[in-house]
């Protein structure tokens, strides 16, 4: 991981001109070739007027790259030099010097597809504070993605899926969260939790939350964001309209870190959401099975050859 630089080295490239309606905001670190494509989809589509790039530490072909790019694109904002702070916070920083009504917050590998950005906006239309939209997460091959919608996040749904245990166990089927194999819906509908990849709030609903929380690092801050929500009286809503290509695993950082963080994340949410002594203790005792099962899961991936 890069260090945290002194905040005088910080600085933004590029200053768009025109009052924003939508601002896709994005953070970087250490993508791979997967960043170029994702710029190219996201500077194609005609409704987003400004374009913030969050760069969190890229390799200097990547940086250099990202800041012709901000000095040449009237659309596109970068942040840059102020070093790895996170996801969470990164995305934070990047939402505040953005000027749009409507906020996308996109992974740098993933891909919008044609009428995603109208999707996701009109699906606000007469919807309460706070409202967080999720888009329809796929695979290459056009199927939907795990984990694009899903069900309550919680230690023992999350310790059946890391071992696919529903799937296995027919009497566990009844646990199992994520719903990427049931009938994809004609219309946007309610929905516990959406992902990450490709998501969207209004400034108002942003503001509401008070942005994501910066105590996670990487991972797991859309799912406390999506609790929040609807703990703060809001809803989340999956559009099967909005469609997001998301290639995943792009990423030059090695994957056990990156898991890592996963697993400190759901077990800091679990802890943090867990409103009764018992569910405290079980969040407790059940910590360290949840960072063993996600640090374990690329060795999983280099012996079953895919990701799971």
């Amino acid at each position: 991981m890069n260090s945290l630089l002194p905040s005088s080295t910080a600085f933004i490239v590029g200053t768009p001109l025109a009052k924003p309606k939508v601002s896709v905001v994005m953070v970087v670190y250490r993508t791979g070739r997967a960043l170029t494509d994702s710029i190219r989809y996201v500077l194609s589509e005609p409704l987003v007027d400004e374009f913030v790039i969050v760069d969190n530490g890229s390799a200097p072909s990547d940086a250099e790259m990202l800041r012709a790019l901000g000095l040449t694109e009237p659309r596109v904002m970068l942040m840059q030099g102020h070093g790895n702070v996170g996801f969470a916070r990164g995305a934070n920083k990047g939402a505040a010097v953005s000027r749009g009504e409507f906020i996308i917050f996109l992974n740098p590998d993933a891909n919008l597809q044609p009428g995603c950005i109208s999707a996701l906006v009109s699906a606000f239309r007469g919807q309460i504070v706070p409202t967080v939209v999720g888009a329809r997460v796929m695979n290459l091959d056009g199927s939907e993605q795990r984990g694009g919608r899903r069900g309550e996040v919680t230690p023992v749904t999350t310790l059946l899926s890391f071992g696919h245990l529903t799937r296995r166990f027919a009497r566990l089927a009844r646990w199992e969260i994520h719903r990427e194999h049931e009938p994809l819906p004609r219309a946007p509908v309610a929905m516990p939790t959406i992902s990450g990849a490709c998501f969207a709030l209004r400034r108002q609903d942003f503001d509401v939350l008070g942005g994501f929380d910066e105590g996670y690092f990487l991972h797991v801050e859309d799912i406390d964001l999506c609790w929040r929500a609807r703990q703060a009286g809001g809803q989340v809503i999956f559009q099967p309209k909005a469609e997001v290509v998301h290639l995943g695993h792009t990423s030059l950082e090695h994957p056990l870190k990156v898991e890592f963080h996963k697993g400190v994340g759901l077990s800091r949410y679990f802890i943090k959401r867990a409103d009764t002594l018992q569910r405290y203790a079980i969040a407790v005792v059940l910590a360290p099975a949840i960072l063993l099962m996600s640090v374990c899961r690329p060795l999983l991936w280099k012996l079953t050859g895919r990701p799971i």
